[in-house]
This record gives C-alpha cells, sequence and structure tokens, in this order.
C-alpha cells in the first residue's frame, strides 16, 4: 500500500508545480494531517467536559467550545506553517534554540502533559469497552491496548494508510453524533443563546470551561501538527511553500469544522437530555451512558459508548505519535512504540485498580492539559513570528496580536484556577 504514498506525493507535487488536477480533487493530496490533529480535540475528555458542562448548565457553555475551537483553528495552523516553512517539527526548534537546561524543563512538562492526555485517552477507550460490554475495567484495558497496537501497525503499509483508518474513526464518531442530537431533539433558540452569550455563572462553570478549553486546545497536538507537516511534502521555493500553506489551511479549517461539530453536539446532547429534564446530577459518563436509555432508548446509550470507544482508541493513537515527537524532538531519542504505550497506560491502569471514578480523573486530566497550552504557544509565536525561521510564511501583525491574546487570556485563566484551588475558601462544585 505504500504506493499510495508515492502516488499522492507525485500528485501533490504536479499541483505544485502548476499542473493542477480537476477542481474537485485539488486539495486532497494535502488533506490528512489535521484530521490526525482533530482526533485530540474529541478524545474522551471532551467526553467528560462537555457532559458535565451540559448537564449542569445546559447550553451556557457552548460559547466556550465555540471560541476554543476558533484558537484551535489558528494554533493548528501555526503549528502546520512551522513544519512546512523549517522542515522541523516544534521540539526540535526548541532544542536547537533554546537553552539546555530550559530544553530539558520543556521536554519533563511535555512528557507530564502526554501522560495526562494518554490517561484521559486510554480510560475513555476502556470505558466504551466497559460500557458495551459489561466487561471488569482491566480487561477493557488491555482490550483498548491491543487494538492501538493493531491500528498503530498500519503505518507500516504507509502514513497515507494510517491517515485513512484516523480519518475513518472521526467520521464514525461525527456520525454518531448526528444520530444522538436527532433522537435528543435540543432547543435551537436556547443553542443559539449559548453559542453567542458568553455567561461563566459560577466558580465550578469557569472550572469546566478550562476543562473544555484544555480538551480543546490539547498541547500536545501543537507539537504534534509541526510533526505531521514537516517532510509530508517537501518543497524547496518559498513560493511553492505558500501554496502548500494555502492547501494546509483548507485542511485545518476541514478537520477543525469535524472537531467543533462533534465538541458542541456532545453538550448539546447533554444539555437536551440531561439538563431539560431535570437530570442535572449526571455528571460522570457512566451514568450518563445508563440515563440515555429511560430517556432516549437503547440505541443512544449504545450510539453513545461506541462514540466513547471510537474516539478513545482513536486518540489513543495519536497520543502514542505525540509522545515519540516530543520524546525524539526535545532530546533526540526514541524508544520502541511497544514500550512508550507500556509507560503512558500505568497512570490509566493505577486509576482503574483503585477504583477512583473514571469521569472525576477525565475532568481533572483536561485542566491540567490548560496548563501545558501557553507553554507551547509561547515558542510556536515566537518561530512563526520571525521571518528568520520560517521565511515568506512569517505571521502577520494581526496573527501575533490574536497570539499574544490567546495566550494571555490562558495564562489569566490558569492563575485563576489554581488561586481558586488553594487559596480560596470557595473549592470549585457543582452546584
Amino acid at each position: 500500500m505504500k504506493h499510495l504514498d508515492h502516488k499522492i506525493h507525485a500528485q501533490a507535487h504536479a499541483e505544485l508545480n502548476g499542473t493542477p488536477h480537476k477542481k474537485w480533487f485539488r486539495s486532497l493530496p494535502f488533506l490528512g494531517p489535521a484530521m490526525i490533529a482533530a482526533v485530540a480535540y474529541i478524545d474522551p475528555g471532551n467526553f467528560a467536559t462537555n457532559i458535565q458542562s451540559g448537564a449542569e448548565y445546559g447550553y451556557l457553555l457552548l460559547w466556550v467550545i465555540l471560541w476554543a475551537n476558533l484558537m484551535a483553528m489558528l494554533i493548528q495552523s501555526l503549528s502546520a506553517k512551522l513544519g512546512i516553512a523549517t522542515g522541523k517539527n516544534l521540539p526540535e526548534m526548541i532544542r536547537e534554540h533554546y537553552p539546555h537546561p530550559l530544553v530539558w524543563l520543556y521536554w519533563i512538562q511535555a512528557e507530564i502533559i502526554a501522560m495526562a492526555t494518554e490517561l484521559a485517552e486510554f480510560l475513555g477507550a476502556a470505558l466504551g469497552f466497559y460500557l458495551l460490554f459489561d466487561i471488569p475495567l482491566i480487561w477493557a484495558a488491555g482490550l483498548t491496548a491491543v487494538v492501538t497496537f493493531a491500528i498503530l501497525s498500519f503505518e507500516r503499509f504507509g502514513f497515507r494508510a494510517l491517515e485513512a483508518v484516523i480519518a475513518a474513526l472521526v467520521l464514525a464518531v461525527a456520525l454518531g453524533y448526528v444520530v444522538e442530537i436527532f433522537l435528543a431533539q435540543p432547543n435551537p433558540v436556547s443553542i443559539a443563546k449559548g453559542l453567542l452569550i458568553p455567561q461563566i455563572p459560577d466558580t465550578h462553570a469557569l472550572y469546566l470551561a478550562a476543562g473544555i478549553l484544555g480538551a480543546t486546545v490539547m498541547p500536545h497536538v501543537i507539537y504534534l501538527h509541526s510533526a505531521l507537516t514537516q517532510n509530508r511534502i517537501q518543497v524547496d521555493t518559498e513560493e511553492k511553500k505558500q501554496k502548500l500553506y494555502r492547501f494546509t489551511l483548507k485542511d485545518v479549517v476541514i478537520g477543525m469544522v469535524f472537531a467543533g461539530f462533534v465538541n458542541m453536539a456532545m453538550l448539546i446532547m447533554a444539555a437536551a437530555t440531561f439538563f431539560e429534564t431535570g437530570h442535572q446530577e449526571v455528571a460522570s459518563i457512566e451514568t450518563a451512558y445508563q440515563t440515555l436509555t429511560p430517556l432516549l432508548g437503547d440505541m443512544a446509550s449504545t450510539v453513545f459508548a461506541m462514540t466513547l470507544l471510537i474516539s478513545g482508541i482513536a486518540s489513543s493513537v495519536v497520543g502514542a505519535m505525540s509522545g515519540q515527537v516530543v520524546m525524539q524532538g526535545f532530546v533526540n531519542f526514541r524508544i520502541p512504540m511497544w514500550l512508550r504505550r507500556i509507560i503512558t497506560m500505568t497512570p490509566a491502569l493505577i486509576v482503574i485498580m483503585l477504583g477512583l471514578d473514571p469521569t472525576s480523573v477525565l475532568v481533572a486530566s483536561q485542566v491540567v492539559l490548560s496548563f501545558g497550552i501557553a507553554l507551547a504557544l509561547i515558542p510556536l509565536l515566537q518561530f512563526t513570528n520571525q521571518a528568520k525561521y520560517v521565511g515568506s510564511l512569517v505571521n502577520t501583525p494581526l496573527t501575533q496580536k490574536v497570539g499574544w491574546g490567546i495566550i494571555s487570556v490562558i495564562i489569566l485563566l490558569n492563575f485563576f484556577l489554581l488561586w481558586q484551588t488553594f487559596f480560596s475558601d470557595t473549592i470549585p462544585a457543582g452546584h
């Protein structure tokens, strides 16, 4: 199947060299990396934060998903730009241009973020197996590991084959939520208000908003996207790099639109099904699954569990890929994929064996992730803001201002969460 990689690569170069294909097929050779990145935006951590937000606050936090997704479009386009312009990924650029002690600190925090990410993804897939087949969580975790390894093995057939498998999984999750929305029959007026009117009614809502942000703008995929584009289609002139980047922007928009739809659909389903029927106490994935059957029927709960399982497996695959990029990029060291999977599975296995509440752990992991966003964004903006690194693809003044604005908002939110958690008498809790 590797001949497919060569064929698509040849089509991409023909397009960039001025031999265009038919209009409908011109963008096809350039699609793929953003769909892999999109998987990280619809992982089980999103299930946890969106379901809890929708059940407790109805449609009020929909605007957070909308703005987080717009942020994600900008951030992922900058990450893809860095790979195209430099031929290197973000961790490699940090290793080459930052002081050595700072590089090691970056690597350590990135590994912590990777483990928090893998915790959510692996635990979510195990929950999907558990809910669908009523098997112990520890056995479900073993199944998750086996299936993840099986999907990763597709890479030996060429990277486009792995991209195709992951894209199919993303489409399956999106289709599942089309069904869920149809069954839930949400209120369109309430959806519009939730999207257009920003509201944070209390500190617990702010905690969940931080979780939504952490689950949507994922730090590890900021590192990964630059690696996905750095050598995928190699070009040798500034003109071709600009043209390649324009096609890549289409890929980013398509991938993030899919991710945004799924995230909004999760919250809308929870709001319509639980909040509007007086089931605001539904704050866990397991309770949501059990409550869906009497409210919407067996089909709704089955589709819910299947989408959770699919998203967990797909995002676990992407998480493993990100982990390799982080380690290789920051410290120029690689370990076998199976060993890395065993290491990153460990926190999830500990959670299962200790009997901790999976949904609470998932939400907390997403808040942890929000603290890594700024640390990934600062060097990304620094490099893409300077022509000496990215040439003609340097950020416009508007992009620079918006980028620093996003970082400022994230840092302020994180400081508020730290203050609220450790120095305030009011501990974030559901209302």
